[in-house]
């Protein structure tokens, strides 16, 4: 594996600490191949900016809901992501009224919907309304907000916005944990509002995860278990999950990741 730049090293503690909530300073040196004094500096820097916590021999995370800069994630568990994106692209019809996320698993599913015709695509993602700007000539619909820049996403009160005004066929959304307890779950509360509001005026729900979100810890429910049409996942995740799921009355589809896909450097499933 290549090695890695500052940048690239931060985001990768912010992810680990997302995960597992403790860093040390002597995995991190052997992870990326550098003195213990480089990483000390990494946490040091990461720690004045108030996204984690300093304690002895490593660092835990500050409590706070940046996830991690948006060009890391969209790399984490790419091969997942791109799998589960072509299943779930499958229930887009030209013409379709759809709603994306800002996750980074929708903005793949955005790359796959590029050569469907007359979609009408309401997101609160940066990434996916360019990305449809640049090679689409679909209506875009950005519904506004305050603009978090660890997501790259318009966060707000957008209710009323979206009420009145028709129903959207089909809503695509990624998570941060789920449940059949509580439905799809959100760590930031900003973006769980503003999934909910999105939500709430589609006809059709899907949520969208590779296999290490089952397990992951999330705060704020913004769909409940009965609006959930269906879930897409890749074919690692657990029969428990599956089961616990159908337990619902919500069917999970389970995309291959394809296994003679050659390793990419930059893909963090080999993490």
């Amino acid at each position: 594996m290549r090695p890695l730049g500052e940048f690239e090293r931060e985001q990768a503690i912010l992810l680990d600490l997302e995960s597992v909530g403790r860093v040390t300073v002597s995995e991190l040196t052997e992870r990326f191949g550098v003195s213990a004094v480089t990483v000390r500096k990494d946490l040091s820097a990461l720690e004045h900016r108030d996204l984690l916590v300093r304690v002895r021999g490593g660092a835990v995370s500050a409590g706070t809901s940046d996830e991690g800069a948006w060009a890391m994630r969209v790399r984490h568990a790419r091969r997942a992501k791109q799998a589960i994106a072509r299943a779930a692209a499958e229930q887009v019809r030209h013409g379709d009224v759809v709603a994306l996320d800002s996750s980074t698993t929708c903005y793949h599913l955005a790359t796959e919907l590029v050569d469907r015709r007359n979609l009408v695509v309401i997101t609160n993602g940066l990434r996916v309304a360019t990305l449809f700007m640049e090679r689409t000539n679909f209506m875009v619909l950005l519904p506004g907000g305050v603009l978090r820049r660890s997501a790259e996403s318009l966060v707000g009160p957008i209710g009323d916005l979206l009420t009145g005004r028709g129903r959207i066929h089909k809503g695509f959304f990624g998570l941060v944990g789920l449940s059949p307890e509580h439905g799809l779950m959100e760590i930031s509360a900003e973006e769980a509002q503003t999934k909910a509001f999105i939500a709430s005026v589609c006809d059709e729900v899907y949520g969208m995860f590779d296999a290490s979100k089952a397990d992951r810890f999330a705060l704020h429910p913004f769909v409940r278990p009965q609006q959930v049409h269906a879930l897409y996942t890749d074919d690692r995740i657990s029969p428990e999950v599956v089961a616990g799921w159908a337990g619902v009355g919500v069917p999970v589809h389970r995309a291959p990741i394809l296994g003679t896909e050659p390793l990419d450097p930059d893909d963090e499933d080999t993490e």
